[in-house]
């Protein structure tokens, strides 16, 4: 069997340790003589997977005792909205941070339930950074801001945590959460969907602080309450059983792998590797601020767009795929999580070379 370099934005590449662990359990879990996949999700086979899920997210990411993890699903397009509904709480909008397409997403999605001050924006420089903090229009009185602390779409990374006082912060990490270490306790809740760096599509975390909880909007629905879900250790319905197995042996394989930090210095320098290539050629480049580039999702154009077809061609046949950019900004784009191998990055760049080299 051939395995390809899948530069996917998501769903994405999983540790190949991972995957085969997978395999070998899919029949028989343990001695149970089922698959995870069978298991109900209150039986005891399951609790021992989805406690020591917790426990290791737990570990890794270091969240303090007075945070809950919530293994819920929907997405982190379903968060869009349950978060202005259970942080509201009252008042009568937040701020929120414009950073690309999931942004202006999330800025739709609040809007239904409440005020929304953009509090600062990146759109006119088609979203190729990351505003300063001290361009930042804040509210004193919002109820929480969020920002995207990684776009997927556009490549843009927040390298700094934003200072709000006292108001919570609330981030989008969807797409870089467990590539670095994170101070959990200077937000008041983190999400992220699974299926980029975390497992398969159908899970996603909720890491929220203690007193962020109980005050729901009386219009919010029984599986968006925080409360309901944390109260029910969030099995207030059958979760993603499977994705949470899988997401739980991610997590063992990160701590096997050295922990967050170790990831991190894997995953600059293998973003070091592609970006350092894309500055030393006219052929390719970057269109985002160095300053603000994303260690896990890089887009690069041609310089001659025409050639853009012959270069995903060439590439699919290279056995390196998914690098075509999203459609609503175009180009490429290569994904490098933290299940990419460098091995994975340096036959990228060779194949740019080789590309530019024969096409330029």
């Amino acid at each position: 069997m051939t395995r390809v370099f899948n530069f996917a934005a998501g769903p994405a590449i999983l540790p190949e340790p991972v995957l085969q662990q997978a395999a070998e359990e899919m029949l028989d879990w343990h001695g149970s003589g089922m698959s995870v996949m069978e298991m109900s999700h209150r039986g005891k086979e399951f609790v021992s997977i989805a406690e020591q899920a917790e426990a290791d997210l737990r570990e890794l990411m270091g969240i303090p005792a007075n945070y809950k993890v919530l293994f819920v699903q929907g997405g982190a397009t379903l968060q869009f909205a349950a978060i202005p509904l259970n942080l509201l709480r009252g008042k009568k909008s937040a701020d929120y941070v414009n950073t690309g397409e999931w942004a202006k997403k999330a800025i739709k999605e609040a809007k239904r339930y409440g005020g929304v001050n953009v509090a600062a924006s990146s759109e006119d420089r088609q979203f190729t950074y990351a505003p300063a903090q001290s361009a930042w229009k804040l509210d004193a009185d919002a109820a929480y801001v969020h920002y995207t602390s990684n776009e997927t779409i556009g490549g843009v990374e927040f390298n700094w945590i934003p200072e709000t006082g006292s108001v919570p912060l609330v981030a989008d990490m969807s797409s870089h959460i467990l590539s670095r270490p994170v101070e959990v306790s200077r937000y008041g809740l983190i999400y992220a969907g699974a299926q980029k760096n975390i497992g398969p599509a159908g899970l996603t975390i909720v890491i929220v602080r203690d007193d962020l909880i109980g005050a729901a909007s009386p219009l919010t629905p029984s599986i968006l309450d925080y409360k309901v879900q944390a109260d029910n250790g969030w099995m207030y319905n059958t979760p993603a059983t499977y994705a949470v197995y899988v997401a739980g042996l991610v997590f063992q394989w990160l701590k096997k792998a050295g922990g967050l930090a170790k990831m991190e210095e894997i995953n600059r320098a293998k973003a070091t590797l592609l970006y350092d290539f894309l500055d030393q050629t006219e052929f390719f480049y970057s269109p985002v601020d160095k300053s603000d580039r994303s260690l896990m999702n890089v887009p690069f154009r041609l310089r001659d767009e025409k050639l853009n077809d012959e270069f995903l061609k060439q590439a699919k046949q290279a056995k390196l795929l998914e690098l075509k950019g999203h459609r609503s900004v175009g180009g490429m784009r290569a994904s490098i999580y933290n299940a990419m191998p460098v091995a994975g990055v340096q036959a990228l760049v060779a194949f740019m070379r080789e590309f530019q080299t024969k096409h330029g």
